[in-house]
């Protein structure tokens, strides 16, 4: 598997609203994008530094991932994403080590990346995001 860098550090917060403007004003970070994933429960906010982003993360739907986490954890760092070059080879690797996997088929994320979850049993702790951005039709 071919780690290409960090994509982005996600960040469940209770509204985006309300923290965007730390990232936005304060430390001066351009925000790129803002989008909802439905199927997720989820709305976002990309911040990108140039060399990696922060994505907020605000729960739409009570029952989402991100409601969840922050009903058991609060605000703070959800997930780590990693960017691979071959999201189906990555996850194939990944199996092929027993790496416990959330998903085992990849499933389309925001700004139109291929993602994939690795679960935290199987990382230390940390859940992983893998994301194979999409070239160009």
């Amino acid at each position: 598997m071919k780690i290409v860098g960090i994509e982005h550090v996600g960040v469940a917060v209770n509204s985006i609203n309300e923290k965007a403007a730390f990232w936005e004003y304060i430390l001066k970070i351009n925000r790129t994008a803002t989008e909802t994933v439905a199927d997720q429960g989820v709305s976002t906010a990309i911040f990108d530094t140039g060399k990696g982003k922060i994505e907020l993360l605000e729960a739409i739907d009570p029952n989402s991932p991100i409601a969840k986490y922050i009903s058991k954890r609060g605000p703070g760092i959800h997930h780590i994403c990693l960017e691979v070059e071959d999201i189906t080879s990555a996850i194939k690797e990944l199996k092929e080590n027993d790496i416990s996997l959330i998903n085992e088929t990849p499933t389309r994320g925001v700004e139109g990346y291929l993602i994939a979850f690795i679960h935290p049993r199987s990382t230390g702790g940390v859940l992983v995001e893998l994301a194979q951005k999409q070239k160009p039709q």
